[in-house]
């Protein structure tokens, strides 16, 4: 993606913890898929740092929560997984009781995510995304599937089961360049993260073929806690992808702290199988 990442200027050498590393990353090629659940709009609003972020609304006292996996192949810091649990709301004025601000996402004034929980595979990453942003890293073991039919994660921390997710491949395709906004807490200050991107998706409203499992992790029951429906609202992913991960900005100071679950100081496991044949 010459034409995309032409325009990049460097933002200088910055170390956290055991990472080092060049702002902003650069991320070539990945395979990014997400569903997205309604949830209790009480226990979503339970979790929000400020009181200038508000969760989406859907009608019947719902919110949106969406859980995204990143294969990030090829970057500047190299090849690691990902794995995000987000909040789709707005900073500023409240938004209406629709989903208007989810449908225009990165085009609707303040629309973002707020980062609930972000377990990597790479002790670098971590230290670098909770140094750099106070995004809630810690490390985890993730085995992605790819299939002609689905993409799947499964994420663990060791032995114990966080979650495993699939998407079909199906829906309408899109290009996307609109950017992807994240909210985060770093030292009391919440953090407001713009990071370009360009790709093509695909969409369904169709849950079949689509799910999500929660193990007995903590961060599981979090998960649990938010009140998620048992199907999912909407599903995607992506045909192909690259994005800019700069510098952060702070936007807001003296809001509640935000700082998830921290694991244990060790190198998770990334495995990545690609299937011809389908169960």
């Amino acid at each position: 993606m010459p034409d995309f990442f032409s325009s990049v200027e460097p933002g200088g050498t910055v170390t956290h913890g055991c990472a080092t590393f060049d702002l902003p990353i650069l991320y070539y090629r990945d395979d990014l898929f997400l569903l997205f659940f309604t949830g209790d709009l009480q226990a979503i609003k339970a979790v929000m740092p400020s009181d200038k972020l508000h969760p989406v609304k859907l009608p019947g006292k719902r919110g949106m929560v969406g859980i995204a996996a990143f294969n990030y192949i090829d970057t500047t810091i190299g090849p690691y997984g990902e794995v995000g649990v987000v909040v789709p709301c707005v900073y500023g004025d409240a938004p209406p009781p629709m989903v208007l601000p989810a449908l225009r996402e990165g085009n609707h004034p303040g629309f973002g995510t707020l980062v609930l929980h972000l377990p990597v595979t790479k002790t670098i990453a971590r230290d670098a995304g909770r140094g750099e942003w106070g995004y809630t890293k810690f490390v985890a073991d993730m085995k992605f599937i790819n299939t002609p039919r689905y993409l799947e994660v499964r994420l663990a921390e060791a032995t114990e089961h966080i979650l495993t997710m699939r998407v079909a491949k199906k829906g309408f395709t899109k290009k996307d360049r609109k950017p992807l906004v994240t909210y985060s807490v770093k030292a009391g200050d919440l953090i407001r993260t713009t990071i370009p991107q360009t790709g093509i998706f695909r969409f369904s409203l169709s849950a079949e073929g689509s799910f999500l499992e929660l193990g007995d992790h903590s961060v599981a029951r979090s998960i649990r806690d938010l009140g998620l429906s048992r199907k999912p609202l909407m599903s995607r992913y992506f045909l192909d992808r690259s994005g800019i991960l700069p510098a952060g900005e702070v936007i807001e100071s003296g809001v509640l702290p935000l700082e998830g679950y921290y694991g244990k100081n060790r190198e998770g496991e990334h495995s990545v199988f690609y299937r011809e044949e389908t169960d």
